[in-house]
C-alpha cells in the first residue's frame, strides 16, 4: 500500500485481471456459458442508441475504455450488420469531445438498416461503403481516411474465415497507429466445439480470425496480444483479439 489511494486502487485491480486470466476453472466456465447462452442467440439481444449492436455487454465496455485511453480520431470498421456498432463507436467519439470519424464497410448494407444508420442522429460522425473489405477500391478509399490522422483504431467484424481476415488484417493492420488497437472480434469460434458453425457457416475451428491472427502475428512485431482484455471480460468474442501496436 501507498499514500495514493488512486494508486493503490490501479494496482489491486491489475493484480485481480492478472489472477482471473491465470484461472482456468474461471475461463472454462466463461466459456461454458457463452456456448449455453448462444443456443439464444445473446448477443443479438442487445441494442446501443436503438441499433441492434450484436455484441457481448464486457467487449462494448472494453472498446469504451480502449477509446478513452488512446481517443482515435478514425475508427474503421468492417462488418455493419443493423449499424449498432458503429453507431456506438459514433456515439463515444461524440461524448468524449473527440473530433473524429467513423469508417464503415460491408458487402450487403441492407436498404432498411441503411435507412435507420443514415436517420441516425450519430451518422454525421460514419461514413459507410458497400463492398468487400478487401477490394481494391474499397481498401485505397479508406486508406484516404487515415492520411494525416493521428490515432487510427481497427475492429475486423466482417467475413470470419481465415483467408479472409487474414487479407483484411494485411489491408488494414498497418493503418493502426502506434499505441492504438486492431481488434478481432470472433476469435472465440476457435474455442467453441469442432463443427458448431460449419453446418450453417463457413467457417469452423482452424479456420476463423483466431487462426488469421496467429498467422498474421508470425511474421510481424508491430503487435503484441493486451492479454489483459480477454482477462479482464473472461465472457468475450474477441479471446487474445485485442491486438495493440507496438512499434
Amino acid at each position: 500500500m501507498t499514500t495514493d489511494p488512486i494508486a493503490d486502487f490501479h494496482h489491486e485491480r491489475h493484480s485481480d485481471i492478472a489472477k482471473m486470466g491465470d484461472d482456468k476453472l474461471l475461463r472454462d466456465k466463461s466459456l461454458e456459458w457463452m456456448i449455453l447462452a448462444d443456443k439464444y442467440k445473446y448477443t443479438y439481444n442487445y441494442s446501443w442508441m436503438g441499433r441492434p449492436i450484436i455484441k457481448y455487454p464486457n467487449d462494448i465496455l472494453i472498446q469504451q475504455e480502449i477509446m478513452w485511453e488512446i481517443k482515435p480520431d478514425l475508427v474503421i470498421e468492417t462488418g455493419i450488420a443493423h449499424g449498432g456498432s458503429i453507431v456506438f463507436t459514433a456515439s463515444m467519439l461524440h461524448m468524449m469531445g473527440i473530433d473524429g470519424h467513423v469508417v464503415g464497410i460491408d458487402i450487403d448494407i441492407r436498404p432498411h438498416n441503411l435507412h435507420e444508420i443514415q436517420n441516425h442522429p450519430m451518422s454525421h460522425l460514419i461514413t459507410m461503403y458497400q463492398g468487400s473489405s478487401i477490394d481494391k477500391d474499397i481498401v485505397d478509399r479508406v486508406k484516404d481516411h487515415a492520411k494525416g490522422k493521428r490515432c487510427v483504431m481497427v475492429i475486423l467484424d466482417s467475413h470470419h474465415t481465415h483467408d479472409h481476415v487474414f487479407a483484411e488484417l494485411c489491408e488494414y493492420a498497418p493503418l493502426v497507429t502506434l499505441g492504438s488497437y486492431c481488434i478481432l472480434p470472433d476469435t472465440f469460434i476457435e474455442f467453441f466445439p469442432k463443427g458448431y458453425y460449419s453446418q450453417t457457416r463457413p467457417w469452423d475451428v482452424g479456420d476463423n480470425p483466431y487462426t488469421a491472427m496467429q498467422a498474421y502475428m508470425a511474421d510481424n512485431k508491430n503487435f503484441e496480444i493486451d492479454h489483459s482484455r480477454t482477462s479482464k471480460a473472461m465472457i468475450t468474442e474477441a479471446i487474445d483479439g485485442y491486438l495493440k501496436r507496438v512499434q
